[in-house]
Protein backbone atom coordinates (compact mmCIF):
# COMPACT_ATOMS: atom_id res chain seq x y z
CA UNK A 1 0.00 0.00 0.00
CA UNK A 2 2.92 2.78 1.53
CA UNK A 3 4.53 1.87 -2.44
CA UNK A 4 1.23 2.36 -4.12
CA UNK A 5 0.90 5.69 -2.46
CA UNK A 6 4.63 6.81 -3.13
CA UNK A 7 3.95 5.71 -7.35
CA UNK A 8 0.93 8.18 -7.28
CA UNK A 9 2.47 11.06 -5.37
CA UNK A 10 5.35 10.88 -8.26
CA UNK A 11 3.16 11.00 -10.99
CA UNK A 12 1.13 13.89 -9.10
CA UNK A 13 4.19 15.97 -8.21
CA UNK A 14 4.69 16.04 -11.76
CA UNK A 15 1.25 17.20 -12.92
CA UNK A 16 -1.93 18.90 -11.75
CA UNK A 17 -4.18 16.93 -10.21
CA UNK A 18 -6.90 19.71 -9.24
CA UNK A 19 -8.92 21.93 -11.24
CA UNK A 20 -10.69 24.96 -10.42
CA UNK A 21 -14.24 25.24 -10.34
CA UNK A 22 -15.61 26.65 -13.15
CA UNK A 23 -17.09 30.44 -13.01
CA UNK A 24 -20.17 29.36 -13.83
CA UNK A 25 -21.99 26.34 -15.04
CA UNK A 26 -25.15 25.73 -16.72
CA UNK A 27 -28.57 25.74 -15.37
CA UNK A 28 -32.48 25.97 -15.46
CA UNK A 29 -32.74 29.70 -14.03
CA UNK A 30 -36.74 29.33 -13.14
CA UNK A 31 -36.40 25.88 -11.81
CA UNK A 32 -33.60 26.75 -9.92
CA UNK A 33 -35.60 30.33 -8.37
CA UNK A 34 -38.04 27.81 -7.53
CA UNK A 35 -35.93 25.04 -6.09
CA UNK A 36 -34.36 27.92 -3.78
CA UNK A 37 -37.97 28.73 -2.30
CA UNK A 38 -38.43 25.10 -1.61
CA UNK A 39 -35.13 24.91 -0.53
CA UNK A 40 -35.51 27.43 2.15
CA UNK A 41 -39.18 26.03 2.93
CA UNK A 42 -39.45 24.50 6.51
CA UNK A 43 -43.24 23.62 5.69
CA UNK A 44 -42.35 20.32 3.64
CA UNK A 45 -40.26 18.63 7.02
CA UNK A 46 -43.51 17.04 9.58
CA UNK A 47 -42.80 19.21 12.35
CA UNK A 48 -42.62 22.31 9.54
CA UNK A 49 -39.91 23.58 11.28
CA UNK A 50 -36.94 21.79 9.54
CA UNK A 51 -35.69 22.95 5.70
CA UNK A 52 -33.05 21.86 3.85
CA UNK A 53 -31.25 25.16 4.82
CA UNK A 54 -31.41 24.24 8.71
CA UNK A 55 -28.44 21.93 7.97
CA UNK A 56 -26.96 23.11 5.08
CA UNK A 57 -27.10 26.72 5.60
CA UNK A 58 -24.96 29.69 3.71
CA UNK A 59 -23.77 31.35 6.95
CA UNK A 60 -21.70 27.97 7.36
CA UNK A 61 -20.98 27.12 3.77
CA UNK A 62 -23.23 24.72 3.23
CA UNK A 63 -23.16 22.94 6.88
CA UNK A 64 -24.09 23.74 9.77
CA UNK A 65 -21.11 24.02 12.71
CA UNK A 66 -22.88 21.04 14.69
CA UNK A 67 -21.49 17.59 15.28
CA UNK A 68 -24.70 16.55 14.66
CA UNK A 69 -27.48 18.22 12.99
CA UNK A 70 -31.12 18.84 14.84
CA UNK A 71 -34.05 17.29 12.75
CA UNK A 72 -37.77 17.38 13.11
CA UNK A 73 -39.09 17.51 16.77
CA UNK A 74 -35.88 18.50 18.17
CA UNK A 75 -33.98 14.60 17.48
CA UNK A 76 -30.20 14.45 17.09
CA UNK A 77 -29.68 13.40 13.37
CA UNK A 78 -26.92 10.98 14.54
CA UNK A 79 -24.33 9.35 13.71
CA UNK A 80 -23.21 11.15 10.87
CA UNK A 81 -22.15 14.67 11.01
CA UNK A 82 -23.88 16.97 7.78
CA UNK A 83 -21.55 17.39 4.83
CA UNK A 84 -21.63 20.81 2.67
CA UNK A 85 -23.64 21.27 0.27
CA UNK A 86 -21.76 23.67 -1.62
CA UNK A 87 -19.81 22.18 -4.95
CA UNK A 88 -21.90 18.76 -4.06
CA UNK A 89 -23.04 18.62 -8.20
CA UNK A 90 -19.25 17.91 -8.43
CA UNK A 91 -19.55 15.19 -6.40
CA UNK A 92 -19.85 11.22 -8.07
CA UNK A 93 -21.92 10.22 -4.93
CA UNK A 94 -24.07 11.99 -2.20
CA UNK A 95 -24.08 11.30 1.28
CA UNK A 96 -20.89 9.76 3.56
CA UNK A 97 -21.85 6.07 2.43
CA UNK A 98 -22.28 7.08 -1.58
CA UNK A 99 -26.06 5.94 -0.97
CA UNK A 100 -27.43 8.54 -3.51
CA UNK A 101 -26.22 9.02 -6.82
CA UNK A 102 -27.68 12.16 -7.87
CA UNK A 103 -28.82 14.96 -6.03
CA UNK A 104 -32.42 14.45 -6.40
CA UNK A 105 -31.74 11.30 -4.84
CA UNK A 106 -29.98 12.74 -1.81
CA UNK A 107 -33.02 15.40 -1.80
CA UNK A 108 -35.59 12.57 -1.71
CA UNK A 109 -33.55 10.21 0.96
CA UNK A 110 -33.35 13.67 3.51
CA UNK A 111 -36.89 14.09 3.05
CA UNK A 112 -38.32 10.77 3.76
CA UNK A 113 -35.39 10.49 6.81
CA UNK A 114 -36.95 10.01 10.50
CA UNK A 115 -34.17 11.87 12.11
CA UNK A 116 -34.19 14.52 9.64
CA UNK A 117 -37.60 15.87 7.81
CA UNK A 118 -39.49 12.48 8.34
CA UNK A 119 -41.58 13.25 5.44
CA UNK A 120 -43.49 10.97 2.51
CA UNK A 121 -44.31 12.00 -1.03
CA UNK A 122 -48.01 12.41 -0.52
CA UNK A 123 -48.17 14.39 2.46
CA UNK A 124 -45.23 16.25 0.38
CA UNK A 125 -47.82 16.71 -2.21
CA UNK A 126 -50.65 17.54 -0.50
CA UNK A 127 -48.97 20.40 0.75
CA UNK A 128 -47.22 21.55 -2.02
CA UNK A 129 -50.38 21.44 -4.09
CA UNK A 130 -51.67 23.67 -1.43
CA UNK A 131 -50.02 26.52 -2.50
CA UNK A 132 -50.96 28.65 -4.46
CA UNK A 133 -47.75 30.06 -5.44
CA UNK A 134 -45.70 26.67 -6.15
CA UNK A 135 -48.79 25.54 -8.01
CA UNK A 136 -48.14 28.70 -10.45
CA UNK A 137 -44.39 28.68 -11.00
CA UNK A 138 -44.51 24.49 -10.61
CA UNK A 139 -46.81 24.96 -13.96
CA UNK A 140 -44.88 27.47 -15.61
CA UNK A 141 -42.07 25.30 -15.79
CA UNK A 142 -43.29 21.90 -15.80
CA UNK A 143 -46.95 22.20 -17.53
CA UNK A 144 -48.47 20.12 -15.20
CA UNK A 145 -51.69 21.37 -12.65
CA UNK A 146 -50.77 18.61 -10.19
CA UNK A 147 -47.01 18.69 -8.56
CA UNK A 148 -45.08 15.37 -7.32
CA UNK A 149 -42.69 14.81 -5.17
CA UNK A 150 -40.33 14.15 -7.83
CA UNK A 151 -40.66 17.90 -9.28
CA UNK A 152 -40.29 19.17 -6.19
CA UNK A 153 -36.87 16.89 -5.58
CA UNK A 154 -35.86 18.01 -9.23
CA UNK A 155 -36.38 21.84 -8.64
CA UNK A 156 -34.22 21.57 -5.30
CA UNK A 157 -31.72 19.58 -7.20
CA UNK A 158 -31.22 22.52 -9.90
CA UNK A 159 -30.51 25.21 -7.04
CA UNK A 160 -28.42 22.60 -5.30
CA UNK A 161 -26.25 23.16 -8.72
CA UNK A 162 -26.35 26.72 -8.11
CA UNK A 163 -24.21 26.22 -4.92
CA UNK A 164 -20.72 26.94 -6.33
CA UNK A 165 -17.56 28.51 -5.08
CA UNK A 166 -15.43 29.87 -7.48
CA UNK A 167 -12.52 31.84 -7.48
CA UNK A 168 -10.51 31.00 -4.24
CA UNK A 169 -7.38 32.11 -4.08
CA UNK A 170 -6.12 28.38 -5.18
CA UNK A 171 -8.19 28.89 -8.36
CA UNK A 172 -6.95 32.00 -9.18
CA UNK A 173 -3.55 30.41 -8.71
CA UNK A 174 -4.61 27.39 -10.60
CA UNK A 175 -5.72 29.86 -13.26
CA UNK A 176 -2.29 31.26 -13.82
CA UNK A 177 -1.83 34.30 -11.31
CA UNK A 178 1.15 32.38 -9.35
CA UNK A 179 0.90 35.42 -7.13
CA UNK A 180 -2.76 34.34 -5.65
CA UNK A 181 -0.27 31.99 -3.23
CA UNK A 182 2.08 33.66 -1.16
CA UNK A 183 5.34 31.59 -0.40
CA UNK A 184 3.50 29.51 2.64
CA UNK A 185 0.54 28.77 0.62
CA UNK A 186 2.39 27.37 -2.01
CA UNK A 187 4.68 25.27 0.25
CA UNK A 188 1.93 24.04 2.20
CA UNK A 189 0.24 22.81 -1.34
CA UNK A 190 4.01 21.27 -2.24
CA UNK A 191 3.79 19.44 1.07
CA UNK A 192 -0.13 18.43 0.81
CA UNK A 193 1.22 16.70 -2.05
CA UNK A 194 4.53 15.28 -0.70
CA UNK A 195 2.80 13.68 2.04
CA UNK A 196 0.15 12.19 -0.34
CA UNK A 197 -3.14 13.78 1.27
CA UNK A 198 -3.39 14.46 -3.49
CA UNK A 199 -3.75 10.50 -3.81
CA UNK A 200 -7.80 11.14 -2.37
CA UNK A 201 -8.50 14.84 -2.46
CA UNK A 202 -8.08 15.75 -5.80
CA UNK A 203 -10.51 16.62 -8.81
CA UNK A 204 -12.55 19.78 -8.86
CA UNK A 205 -13.87 19.06 -5.69
CA UNK A 206 -10.71 17.90 -4.32
CA UNK A 207 -12.32 14.77 -2.72
CA UNK A 208 -16.08 13.76 -3.54
CA UNK A 209 -14.71 11.55 -6.44
CA UNK A 210 -13.63 7.78 -4.27
CA UNK A 211 -14.04 6.30 -1.34
CA UNK A 212 -11.70 5.21 1.00
CA UNK A 213 -10.89 3.56 4.76
CA UNK A 214 -10.43 5.92 7.53
CA UNK A 215 -7.27 4.34 9.58
CA UNK A 216 -5.41 2.67 6.84
CA UNK A 217 -2.12 2.07 8.89
CA UNK A 218 -3.36 1.82 12.20
CA UNK A 219 -4.56 -1.96 13.69
CA UNK A 220 -7.50 -0.39 16.00
CA UNK A 221 -9.51 2.52 15.14
CA UNK A 222 -11.62 4.17 18.17
CA UNK A 223 -14.09 6.24 16.69
CA UNK A 224 -17.29 5.11 15.62
CA UNK A 225 -18.81 3.19 12.32
CA UNK A 226 -21.64 5.02 11.99
CA UNK A 227 -23.38 4.20 8.17
CA UNK A 228 -20.41 3.39 6.13
CA UNK A 229 -20.11 1.99 2.90
CA UNK A 230 -21.18 -1.33 4.30
CA UNK A 231 -24.45 -0.02 4.37
CA UNK A 232 -24.82 0.20 0.82
CA UNK A 233 -22.35 -2.84 -0.95
CA UNK A 234 -22.49 -5.46 2.50
CA UNK A 235 -19.29 -6.04 1.33
CA UNK A 236 -17.45 -6.86 5.15
CA UNK A 237 -14.35 -4.64 3.50
CA UNK A 238 -16.50 -1.80 3.19
CA UNK A 239 -16.58 -1.56 7.20
CA UNK A 240 -15.24 1.95 8.22
CA UNK A 241 -15.11 3.03 4.18
CA UNK A 242 -16.59 6.56 3.29
CA UNK A 243 -16.47 8.85 0.72
CA UNK A 244 -13.97 11.24 0.49
CA UNK A 245 -14.89 14.41 1.33
CA UNK A 246 -13.98 17.65 -0.38
CA UNK A 247 -11.91 20.23 0.42
CA UNK A 248 -13.10 23.06 -0.84
CA UNK A 249 -13.91 25.72 2.03
CA UNK A 250 -12.88 23.31 4.20
CA UNK A 251 -11.94 26.28 6.91
CA UNK A 252 -15.53 26.93 7.05
CA UNK A 253 -17.25 23.71 7.66
CA UNK A 254 -15.87 22.46 10.90
CA UNK A 255 -16.12 19.49 12.73
CA UNK A 256 -14.71 17.08 10.68
CA UNK A 257 -15.21 13.25 9.93
CA UNK A 258 -17.93 11.51 9.26
CA UNK A 259 -18.85 11.79 12.94
CA UNK A 260 -18.01 15.19 13.49
CA UNK A 261 -15.55 14.38 16.83
CA UNK A 262 -12.45 16.82 15.43
CA UNK A 263 -13.21 20.69 15.48
CA UNK A 264 -10.02 21.48 14.79
CA UNK A 265 -8.31 21.55 11.27
CA UNK A 266 -4.63 21.35 12.57
CA UNK A 267 -6.12 18.08 14.24
CA UNK A 268 -7.96 16.53 11.55
CA UNK A 269 -4.31 17.40 9.15
CA UNK A 270 -2.82 15.40 12.15
CA UNK A 271 -5.10 12.45 12.45
CA UNK A 272 -5.13 11.95 8.91
CA UNK A 273 -1.44 11.69 8.26
CA UNK A 274 -1.13 9.56 10.97
CA UNK A 275 -4.36 7.46 10.30
CA UNK A 276 -4.37 7.38 6.45
CA UNK A 277 -0.75 8.16 5.36
CA UNK A 278 1.11 6.55 8.32
CA UNK A 279 2.86 9.76 8.90
CA UNK A 280 3.46 11.71 11.94
CA UNK A 281 3.16 14.88 10.39
CA UNK A 282 5.36 17.46 11.96
CA UNK A 283 3.57 20.64 13.35
CA UNK A 284 5.85 23.36 11.13
CA UNK A 285 4.56 21.05 7.93
CA UNK A 286 0.85 20.86 9.79
CA UNK A 287 1.07 24.99 9.75
CA UNK A 288 1.95 25.24 6.25
CA UNK A 289 -0.77 22.75 5.07
CA UNK A 290 -3.32 24.54 7.24
CA UNK A 291 -2.33 27.78 5.50
CA UNK A 292 -2.98 25.84 1.72
CA UNK A 293 -6.23 24.75 2.65
CA UNK A 294 -7.61 27.90 3.90
CA UNK A 295 -6.98 29.06 0.50
CA UNK A 296 -9.81 26.51 -0.68
CA UNK A 297 -12.46 29.43 0.55
CA UNK A 298 -14.22 31.05 -2.57
CA UNK A 299 -16.83 33.18 -3.10
CA UNK A 300 -20.41 32.38 -1.35
CA UNK A 301 -22.87 30.86 -4.97
CA UNK A 302 -24.38 33.74 -6.55
CA UNK A 303 -27.52 32.46 -6.81
CA UNK A 304 -28.30 33.17 -3.08
CA UNK A 305 -28.70 36.99 -3.92
CA UNK A 306 -30.45 36.49 -6.85
CA UNK A 307 -34.56 36.73 -7.21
Amino acid sequence: MRLLVMLIIFVFLNAEPITPIPLNIKYDKEKAKLGKLLFFDPNFSRDKKISCASCHSPEFYGADNKQFSIGVYGQVDKPMNSPTVYNAVFNCWQFWNGRAKTLQQQAMMANHDKLEMDMDNKTLEDRVNSNNLYKKMFFKIYGKNYITADMVYDAIAEFEKTLITPNSKFDRYLRGDKAALNDKEKKGYFLFKSYGCITCHNGVNIGGNSFQKIGIFIDKIDIPRGRDRYEVTKNKNDKYVYKVPTLRNIDKTAPYFHNGSVKSLKKAIYLMGKWNLGIEIPNKDIDYIYLFLKTLTGKQPKSLDEN
